[in-house]
Formats: structure tokens, C-alpha cells, sequence
């Protein structure tokens, strides 16, 4: 089973917008960690250049010392500073070269504390801007993904940005200092055999930009099957319960095994590029390394023996400097190998980071006015003025037109796709009008606050979610100062109080994720108290009684009889007996309002409602054709659009 990483990637067209990734993440979050960068940085520097000294001691106390080949001098020390004797002059040695390791140690610690720190607070505020970001996206955008792919790039992005801002960018200052520092002293030393040691260097570079250019799609699709394959394991865990009353634990492992195996081609791809890669370049860092060695060599004891160097070479080359230039060139050549790993860590981070930018950069439908006020509600009156939204050129809600009155409850009913939940989001700006306006006691909901409009707006849905803890927390959600007199109170007012207090630990009781532990009409109760303690002006009832049994939608009805007095209430039911007692009552279909009044009005109307209404009585024999054959035209149009 093959995918290509555009076919999979959900993230493709955000990646594709995202330009210079990693040069931004330095921009816009490095800068905000100057002592942390410099701590790294001046560090990584000193502690390497403390590294390249014991090579250089040693060969100075071979030459000058053990064989008395050349006079003792220090670089930049006056001579008259230093020792006479061979004695002091090893001592002195031996204290430069404990200097160094000691030294080096401390530097070491400051550069890993420099570069732990700035991985781990530009991880943090990456993270946390891009959920912030995310969460502030249109309802639209989440329809299109899964809560897998948005955790890979939450969790597993974010996380390789943190190896390569830590163990990279440690990698990438230790070897240049290594490599240039070598590089002179190698080239001070004897520049000609420096030249036969250099001779890599050039085929080290052409070898690892084409590592590049092959491995940069790759870790593309493996980025991508990572998202699949947590999408596919959250999909499965949180439908457990279906899976089991299914008998489906075959169908679902042979998924997961798709998925998984999709990841392990892609990702095993990119292996066996990367494991060829690093051998190829030890292959011939070695080869550098053995004619260094070979040529070196034969120097030393050609003019040991004639007094002359070979071939076209000139000058001598002692066997305290031939040890020290083998040294730093076993250090030259394998730094130059790492850079592959460099690049490796740094590929994988610039996939990440175009995903991570390509998010944060996703344009939002709803943008607030930098000069919108603070919504201030009066009577709670609300008008739809010839509103029309839908999505690019699909249209969903057509000329909808309504006032309702401050306290007045007004039902919207009609078929499955008729645009009721539509109507409803958009009082709360989960998505914006294309045409027409709403209003809030004459204040187009457009020049207010986002926060100040839903906080002035209850809702209550069918599909109630309850976050990991306890009941009480979850009653106070949204209203996190709430005193535990006053969630008790909207409990009560919820018919919540009684099944509470008979958990094991009450309101202290742990719901389980997603409110498992809980039945459906205790979740709904916990709701409605929600929304009792937030206590909006205006309430929306999104089917809130539709999944439950007779007696439990009884006590809920009772709750939400409260929770409505004396508020404007949207209410959207497919129970219509549970909104016959409605001020008015609007009835859509394909978008539109095509009925509007009270319970009564309607039923003598013995049109849309009226025959909904004969559904639900079981008066189906007495329904007329066309009823049904429009019924069925809608739900197989409402299956083609799912």
C-alpha cells in the first residue's frame, strides 16, 4: 500500500505556504532567548578551542623536550617567561594540559545549560503558540482534520525542533570551531600536507548536498504517515466501545496495520538513505585520513634518513608535529562526517517547522475589529437581517430573517441538513455571515468583542463533553471562581444535585475522559448546570434532550424550564413536543425559513411542521406522498454531502 507524502500530508497546502521555516523560528522565538544563545554559543567556542590544546602540548614536549628537536616556545607567551629546565618545562606542560581538561569541563557544562535552555523555552512557546493559534481557528478547519494529525504536529514537530535546537545547534558551533580551528593550526603546521588531509573535503560536501536533495521528501512523508497513524490509534481508542459491540477488533487491527505499515515503508525509506549516507562519508573521510597517515609517514622517515623531503615536498617534518598533524586529522576529518548528522536533524526539523508554521499561518474566517467594544446587553433582543452564509460555493443558510424579543424562547425546527445548528453558530461567530447582519439589542455582533459576545451566550449541546476531572470542576468550567455553595446551587436548579451526591465522592467524584463514567442524561444535567452558573443573557439549546430516555429528558426539561425564564432562548429540537410551548417557532429547510409561528398556527397550516409533527405521533399512513418523497430526496442529498 503506497502513499506519497502529498497524497497524506493533511498539513500539505500549510507546509507549501510556510516560507523560510527555520530562519523564522530563530526570528521570532530565538531573539527571545539572547542569554541562553550567547551562553551556548561563547561556551561551545571556548570549550573547543580548550580541546584543540593537549595535541599541541603533546607535540611541543615530544619535539622540544623528549627529543630536544627544536627550542621550547609557547605561541604568545614572551620567552622570558618561560621555564629554562626540561623539569619545569613538563610541569608546565602537564598544568596547560590539566588547565585545559578542567577548564574544558566547566565550559561544557555552561554550553549544555546554554543549549538545554534555549531548546527548551522555544519548545514551550512553540508549543503553546501553536495550540493557542490553533484553538482560535474556524469551526471549518477542525471538520477537515483529525485530532491525530493535529497532536503529531503539537507533539512530535514541536519535539524535533527541541532535539535539533539543543543536540544541532551544540553539534553545529562544537564542529565548526573544531573544523576551522583545525583547519589553521593544520595549515600553520604544514600547509602542504595540509592540502593532502583537505583533499576530502571537497567530496565530503558534494556527497552530503546530495544526501540533502534525496532525503528532504522523505522525512516530508514520514512527518505525514506519523500524523495517519496517530489519527487511526485515536480514532480507535475513543470508539472502543463500537468496536467491541461490533466484533470489529479484526477490521480495526488490520487498519491500524495499514497505517503502521505505511509508516514503517516511509519512514525505513528515509533509514536506508541515512544508513548509507553515514558510511559513505566515513569511507572517505578515511581515505584522507590513510593518505595523510601514508604520505606523513614516509616524510618523517625519509628525512630522518636522507635529510631531505620526498617528492615535491620541501622542508622537515619532525615526529613530535607528524603525531600532533595525525591527531587533529583523525579530529578534521570526522567532524566533517558529523555535519551529515547536522544536516540530517536539521532536515528533519525543517519539515517540521513548515508544518508548525503552515498551521499558525492558516487565515482565520473570523477576525475581530482592533476598535470592537465590549458587548453590554439590555433587554437580550436579537435580530437576523437577511443573513446568508455558506461554505466557498456552497450555501447553507439562505435569507434568514427573525427578530425575537428580550426573554422571548423561540424553537427553529425542519429535516436533518436543513441548517438549523448553522443558524445558531452564527449568533456565537463560530463562523461570519457572508451577507446580512445579526444583532444584539441593535449592536451588530461584528463590532464586539468575541469574548464579550460568548460570554453573554450560553450553549448547550447533544453531543456534551466533559474535560478529565472531577463533577464540580466540570459545572465550574468557564466560571472558575465559582464559590462550591454556588455550583451546588445551579446543580440543583439542573436536577443534577440528587445523582451527584450518590457518586462515590460527590461533586469530587472523577467523570473519566470524556465523562465515561457517567451515563448520557447525567453528562447533559452537569451541562445544563454549566451554563446555569455561567448565567448568559441569551441561551442556545442545541437538541439537548434528543439522546435521552422519556423519564431523564422529563427531568431535563424541568431544568431547562428554569434555566429559560426570563432569557431569550434559541432552542433546536427534533422532539417537538419539547418546544410546542415556544413564543414562536421557525421552520427551515435547505437553508431557508419557510414557516414560521406558533405550535398552533403551524399545525393549522398543515404544511412542513405539521407533517414532522405527524411523524413524531405515528400518523404516518396519513402523510401525503409528496411529504415522503421529498424526504427521501433530502436524505440521500444529506448523505452525499456527509
Amino acid at each position: 500500500m503506497e502513499h506519497t507524502a502529498d497524497e497524506d500530508d493533511p498539513f500539505e497546502e500549510q507546509r507549501e505556504n510556510a516560507t523560510s521555516p527555520m530562519r523564522r523560528l530563530f526570528a521570532e522565538y530565538g531573539r527571545k532567548n539572547p542569554i541562553a544563545f550567547a551562553s551556548g554559543v561563547s561556551a561551545s567556542i571556548v570549550a573547543r578551542i580548550l580541546d584543540l590544546l593537549p595535541p599541541l602540548l603533546l607535540g611541543l614536549a615530544v619535539d622540544a623536550i623528549f627529543y630536544d628537536e627544536k627550542a621550547f616556545s609557547l605561541w604568545i607567551v614572551p620567552q622570558a617567561w618561560l621555564p629554562t629546565t626540561e623539569s619545569d618545562q613538563l610541569v608546565l606542560l602537564a598544568s596547560l594540559i590539566a588547565v585545559s581538561f578542567f577548564g574544558g569541563a566547566a565550559f561544557h557544562w555552561t554550553r549544555n545549560w546554554g543549549w538545554n535552555a534555549f531548546a527548551q523555552n522555544i519548545q514551550h512557546d512553540v508549543r503553546t503558540d501553536t495550540y493557542d493559534k490553533m484553538q482560535r481557528l474556524n469551526m471549518d478547519f477542525f471538520a477537515d482534520k483529525q485530532t491525530g494529525e493535529l497532536m503529531s504536529v503539537l507533539s512530535n514537530d514541536v519535539n524535533r525542533l527541541e532535539k535539533f535546537l539543543n543536540d544541532g545547534m551544540n553539534s553545529v558551533f562544537r564542529l565548526s570551531v573544531m573544523v576551522v580551528g583545525i583547519g589553521v593550526i593544520l595549515l600553520a603546521s604544514n600547509w602542504q600536507l595540509a592540502l593532502i588531509a583537505l583533499l576530502p573535503v571537497p567530496l565530503i560536501a558534494v556527497f552530503t548536498y546530495k544526501f540533502v536533495q534525496t532525503i528532504q521528501p522523505k522525512y516530508a512523508e514520514v512527518r505525514s504517515s506519523v500524523g495517519q497513524v496517530n489519527s487511526r490509534l485515536e480514532n480507535n481508542l475513543g470508539g472502543i466501545q463500537v468496536i467491541k459491540t461490533t466484533n470489529t477488533e479484526g477490521y480495526e487491527s488490520d487498519r491500524v496495520d495499514d497505517v503502521s505499515q505505511d509508516y514503517f515503508d516511509a519512514n525505513w525509506d528515509a533509514i536506508e538513505t541515512r544508513i548509507k549516507f553515514f558510511p559513505g562519508l566515513r569511507v572517505i573521510a578515511g581515505i584522507g585520513f590513510v593518505l595523510t597517515f601514508a604520505v606523513g609517514g614516509y616524510w618523517v622517515f625519509s628525512y630522518q634518513t636522507t635529510g631531505t623531503a620526498p617528492g615535491p615536498f620541501t622542508g622537515e617534518l619532525l615526529a613530535g608535529e607528524f603525531v600532533v598533524f595525525i591527531l587533529y586529522t583523525q579530529r578534521f576529518i570526522w567532524p566533517m562526517a558529523q555535519f551529515g548528522q547536522i544536516i540530517n536533524m536539521y532536515q528533519r526539523a525543517y519539515a517540521s517547522s513548515a508544518r508548525i508554521f503552515g498551521l499558525m499561518d492558516e487565515p482565520s474566517r473570523i477576525v475581530e475589529d482592533p476598535e470592537a467594544e465590549e458587548l453590554t446587553i439590555s433587554d437580550g433582543a436579537v435580530e437576523y437581517d437577511d443573513v446568508t452564509f455558506g461554505y466557498d460555493e456552497e450555501t447553507i443558510v439562505e435569507d434568514v430573517s427573525l427578530t425575537v424579543d428580550g426573554g422571548e424562547t423561540v424553537a427553529l425546527v425542519g429535516p436533518t441538513g436543513a441548517g438549523k445548528s448553522t443558524v445558531l453558530k452564527l449568533l456565537l461567530r463560530m463562523y461570519d455571515v457572508n451577507e446580512g447582519a445579526i444583532r444584539i439589542d441593535d449592536q451588530d455582533i461584528r463590532d464586539v468583542t468575541i469574548p464579550s459576545l460568548r460570554r453573554h451566550v450560553g450553549y448547550v449541546s447533544q453531543d456534551t463533553f466533559l474535560f478529565y476531572g472531577s463533577v464540580g470542576e466540570n459545572i465550574a468550567y468557564g466560571a472558575f471562581d465559582a464559590s462550591d455553595e454556588e455550583i451546588e446551587a445551579a446543580a440543583k436548579a439542573a436536577e443534577a444535585h440528587e445523582f451527584i451526591t450518590n457518586l462515590p465522592e460527590g461533586y469530587d467524584t472523577m467523570v473519566g475522559e470524556r465523562g465515561v463514567k457517567l451515563s448520557g442524561g447525567q453528562r447533559q444535567r452537569i451541562s445544563i448546570a454549566r451554563a446555569i452558573l455561567k448565567d448568559p443573557e441569551i441561551l442556545v439549546l442545541d437538541e439537548a434532550t434528543s439522546d435521552v430516555d422519556t423519564e431523564t429528558e422529563m427531568l431535563i426539561q424541568r431544568s431547562l424550564d428554569r434555566l429559560t425564564a426570563d432569557r431569550t432562548t434559541f432552542a433546536i429540537a427534533h422532539r417537538l413536543s419539547t418546544i410546542k410551548d415556544a413564543d414562536g417557532i421557525l421552520v427551515l429547510e435547505d437553508g431557508r425559513v419557510v414557516e414560521r409561528g406558533t405550535h398552533e398556527h403551524l399545525i393549522d397550516t398543515d404544511g412542513l411542521y405539521a407533517h414532522l409533527w405527524g411523524v413524531q405521533a405515528g400518523e404516518i399512513d396519513d402523510l401525503p406522498q409528496e411529504f415522503i418523497d421529498r424526504a427521501t430526496e433530502r436524505q440521500a442529498q444529506t448523505g452525499a454531502d456527509d
